[in-house]
């Protein structure tokens, strides 16, 4: 088998898998986010479990928890 031949499968095989998992059933969901979208609960378990940790106190959790929500009048830092 010469290399072009190989690369060539390589291609071919490739592809087929593109158009497979494209028009595979039940992929809708799993689709990239929208840009500019962030994961807000993500984030909130990620700052509860630093609470957790004591890696941050009680009023830095609030303060950052505030401001994930939008509200950025929370509690007025130190």
């Amino acid at each position: 088998m010469s290399f072009t031949t190989l690369v060539l499968s390589a291609l071919v095989l490739a592809a087929v898998v593109l158009v497979v998992r494209a028009f595979r059933p039940g992929t809708e969901g799993r689709a990239a986010p929208e840009p500019g979208a962030f994961p807000t609960e993500r984030a909130e378990n990620v700052l509860a479990d630093r609470f957790a940790r004591g890696e941050i106190d009680d009023e830095e959790y609030q303060r950052r928890l505030a401001v994930l929500r939008g509200n950025a009048s929370g509690p007025k830092p130190r």
